[in-house]
């Protein structure tokens, strides 16, 4: 009997380990796990541990704050349970994954963790973690992510990161680099930290910058309460608007198609590949921010970035042998130009920073997805603007030089719009563009002289913005190998090797934690030590000691 899919949708009267309330302009979120509430069988949820379904919701709540209540300038993080935050994430249930689920799994927690970061950084919505007991592992990953951590000074509340000494794994959700990049923890102390089980508390904790304050357990609600209103009151974040609801993204799965609004999505199981067909907007953009608010999230960029979300969170988990995503498209590129030019113009409006800040986030969760990425530029395609940023985000493209025969469809064409050029960074803190020619920089700048023209083959293979341009003649042939040479190759190599080729240029904490920290949790996960028979994983909680083979490698 084949497992039920995984599904990333949901909401607030769903939640089963999260409750969400709301004290003026701060929201809280408290995590009150249930035990029984695991999203497979095998395992029990103690001690406000957590898997990929508590996850879920926490990803889902940090999403709805930022459209749905642009009221809310802070958000404390608390646990509902006494003298217990969280203690990371589950070990049973990590003892029972399969390697697949145990790296995606850390990959979606770490993109919830970046998302958290975004918020208090782009949208005025800053994280608070309150911690009245222990943070573990994964529970202190989570107060990391946050802009300030609060600790109970009541001699045993303590934060830890004892993946190491217990399980013979690492913090696999950035703990390690937030440590270092973000906290700014010397070298000497983080290593005692990340060495010892029982973790820090009270002072030191304070003093080498584990933790901001220390707050007596009898005055913790009230002095969190305060520092939330406070920082509340100095968000720029509009106290009197209205948010937009989010209700589930609409899916239908018939065989192997997959229908989102404005995207379809066909798998073909021999090739191992999955066809994106997304299709560009069919009316005008609405006038300006306040018609933008009347549409909600039948708004084309947003019900785009919805629905593109939700497909590749649904495949990674769910389709892990379809290797190779092929990203098509079809519509006027002139339209999407139009909505481009909405998004520029309005971008003081908090909704549209939001759909961009949005974007911006689907992009990278396309960027650091382990599959191999093929953009095929046919004609009547609209890889414009936005959507080019799809296409700039392929390992390789392949543009149609010329109409195929018997069609009516125009000839193939690319356009660059202001949204090439800054709103959507990578991971690395350049666009894609700037990624695209790390080599000449002054190449990129003189690209903003071809904003708004309709490029075709010839023209965007001149300006670098394409890889190959078959002819109608080879098309076919040479998007059949390139989809066949992928599924023939070492999946394990490919995801290194796209991983690897991705990234050019700078390093920031973003690239460590998807890059080096994540390639070595790879790793170390699928190594004896942790996975095998006597591993620390598998023998957790027995009472037996684990056998390590003692070899340097």
């Amino acid at each position: 009997m084949a497992e039920t899919p995984i599904d990333f949708r949901t909401q607030p009267d769903k939640y089963r380990h999260w409750k969400l309330a709301f004290e003026g302009g701060v929201a809280y979120l408290t995590m009150d796990v249930n035990e029984e509430g695991g999203l497979k069988p095998g395992y029990k949820l103690k001690l406000n541990s957590y898997d990929l379904g508590v996850d879920i919701e926490l990803a889902d709540a940090v999403q709805r704050l930022r459209f749905e209540h642009p009221e809310v300038g802070a958000v404390v993080i608390r646990s509902q349970r006494d003298r217990i935050f969280c203690s990371g994430a589950n070990i049973n249930m990590l003892g029972l994954s399969t390697h697949d689920h145990k790296v995606n799994f850390c990959k979606f927690t770490n993109e919830t963790r970046l998302a958290i970061e975004d918020a208090t950084e782009h949208s005025g919505q800053s994280y608070i973690c309150s911690i009245n007991g222990i943070a573990a592992g994964g529970g202190y990953e989570l107060a990391l992510a946050c802009d300030q951590i609060l600790l109970a000074d009541d001699g045993s509340s303590a934060v830890s990161l004892p993946e190491l000494p217990l399980l013979a794994v690492l913090p696999g959700t950035g703990g390690l680099t937030r440590l270092v990049d973000k906290r700014m923890v010397r070298r000497d102390h983080a290593d005692f930290f990340c060495t010892t089980a029982e973790g820090l508390r009270g002072k030191r904790a304070r003093e080498w910058r584990l933790v901001d304050r220390l707050i007596p357990p009898s005055k913790l609600v009230e002095e969190t309460r305060k520092i939330a209103d406070e920082i509340a009151a100095t968000s720029a974040r509009p106290k009197e608007a209205k948010g937009i609801a989010l209700p589930p993204v609409e899916r239908t799965i018939d065989g192997d198609t997959i229908r989102y609004p404005h995207l379809v999505i066909e798998v073909d199981r021999e090739q191992r590949a999955a066809r994106f067909r997304i299709a560009g907007p069919t009316d005008a953009p609405p006038a300006d921010a306040r018609a933008i608010h009347a549409q909600g999230v039948a708004f084309w960029p947003l019900a785009l970035a919805r629905s593109l979300d939700d497909a590749m969170m649904h495949l990674r988990l769910n389709e892990t042998e379809i290797g190779t995503w092929v990203l098509t498209s079809q519509g006027d590129g002139a339209l999407v130009e139009a909505y481009d030019a909405l998004l520029a113009t309005e971008a003081s409006s908090w909704l549209v920073r939001e759909i961009v800040l949005y974007w911006k986030r689907t992009l990278k969760r396309l960027d650091v997805s382990s599959r191999s990425l093929i953009a095929l530029v046919e004609p009547g395609s609209c890889f414009t603007g936005t959507l080019l940023e799809i296409a700039l985000a392929a390992d390789r493209s392949y543009m149609l030089d010329g109409v195929f025969e018997g069609s009516n469809l125009p000839a193939a064409t690319l356009r660059l719009t202001s949204m090439n050029f800054g709103p959507y960074p990578m991971g690395n803190g350049l666009t894609r563009l700037g990624t695209r020619f790390l080599y000449d920089p002054k190449h990129v700048v003189a690209l903003e002289d071809d904003l708004g023209a309709a490029l075709n083959a010839e023209a965007a293979d001149a300006l670098g913005l394409v890889t190959f341009t078959p002819d109608d003649i080879d098309w076919e042939d040479e998007v059949r190998l390139a989809v066949e040479e992928r599924a023939s190759m070492s999946p394990d190599g490919l995801i290194g090797l796209e991983a690897n080729l991705r990234f050019a240029g700078p390093e920031t904490m973003e690239t460590k934690i998807f890059a080096r920290l994540s390639a070595w949790q790879n790793w170390i996960f699928q190594r004896p030590n942790a996975t095998g028979p006597e591993g620390a994983l598998k023998l957790y909680g027995t009472g037996k000691q684990s056998k390590y083979d003692r070899k340097r490698a």
